[in-house]
């Protein structure tokens, strides 16, 4: 096979980048790196393979690329890519489903726990040393075992979320979900604890909410100032989806309102999160950097099933893992 010319737009592991550099020519340029946009650029003009995540691939980008045949996101998320605008020019995108779902959903499950129980605003309680003597009921939290958790999306991450909560806290769960999913016939585990219903329902019903949908054209905004109200006063709210979901200045006024408890964010509808914005340092917010499947190994795994999908579609081979 002859070597083709691949263009890294984001860093990839030593052993993946070796991978790659023994059978094409690569070349390492991250846009999002002022240095390196023109290198990103001058390379997008003969790259056959695009390999990397977090910038949009979009018609003005594949305007530069002629020579495209395949983009490789390392991702599962695929909200940064014009998909019309792919499909016009014939270029296949692969992504990363699967083997990130595990380690998402422990990061949701642990937004769950620290948001309910308080625990970073008591980590840093005791941190600057205003831990004089033992808390009273001003910084009590609330528990998680046993409460309703509504999940929003009930795709892998949603029910691997499902499995903690009903399996490891006794947690009953009230899912919704845009196709219907048999829970006896395949996820019997679940089938004593998961109830789909209605997206009013289960916003109404839970105590808890969490968010496991991808931004799509029918779901961004979807938990507006409307939907928000449906939830049960005093409810927590969990984004570990998508930013673009949720309206956040409609977020804000249900937390600032006192009718939402509190919110646990690992995504925002821009990122990183500006230093003025007041989900940085709002009372009731717990926000995290985006670290969904930010472990060691769930990304070293992720790079490796981009990898191999890069090079699978440029050898004229079907990859594991493709869109559409």
């Amino acid at each position: 096979m002859p070597r083709q010319q691949v263009l890294v737009f984001r860093e990839l592991p030593p052993d993946q980048l070796a991978r790659l550099q023994a059978v094409h020519e690569v070349t390492v340029a991250n846009p999002r790196i002022e240095a390196q946009r023109d290198a990103f650029f001058a390379a997008l003009q003969r790259a056959q393979g695009l390999i990397g995540s977090s910038y949009p691939i979009d018609a003005e980008v594949l305007a530069r690329a002629p020579a495209l045949r395949v983009v490789s996101s390392i991702s599962v998320g695929i909200d940064n890519y014009d998909l019309p605008a792919l499909r016009a020019r014939g270029v296949m995108l692969c992504h990363t489903p699967g083997v990130l779902t595990e380690t998402t959903a422990d990061t949701l499950f642990a937004l769950v726990m620290a948001t309910s129980r308080r625990l970073v605003e008591l980590a840093n309680h005791v941190r600057e040393g205003r831990w004089q003597r033992n808390i009273d009921e001003r910084l009590f939290g609330w528990d998680v075992h046993g409460k309703t958790l509504g999940i929003v999306g009930f795709g892998r991450i949603g029910q691997a979320l499902a499995r903690r909560a009903a399996l490891g806290f006794g947690m009953p769960v009230l899912f919704h979900n845009r196709s219907a999913v048999d829970v006896p016939a395949e996820l019997p585990a679940l089938a004593a604890h998961a109830r789909q219903l209605p997206l009013h329902d289960v916003l109404a019903q839970s105590d808890i909410v969490a968010l496991t949908v991808p931004l799509t054209d029918e779901t961004r905004g979807l938990m507006d100032a409307a939907r928000f109200a449906v939830m049960k006063p005093g409810a927590i709210f969990v984004n570990g989806s998508r930013g673009g979901v949720v309206d956040e200045a409609a977020l804000l006024q249900a937390l600032d309102g006192g009718h939402l408890r509190a919110a646990g964010l690992d995504v925002f509808a821009t990122e990183p999160l500006p230093l003025d914005s007041p989900l940085r340092t709002h009372p009731k917010v717990t926000p995290l950097p985006h670290i969904g499947s930010a472990t060691h190994e769930t990304r070293q795994a992720m790079a490796e099933l981009a990898t191999s999908n890069l090079l699978q579609a440029l050898a004229g081979e079907r990859p594991r893992a493709t869109v559409g």
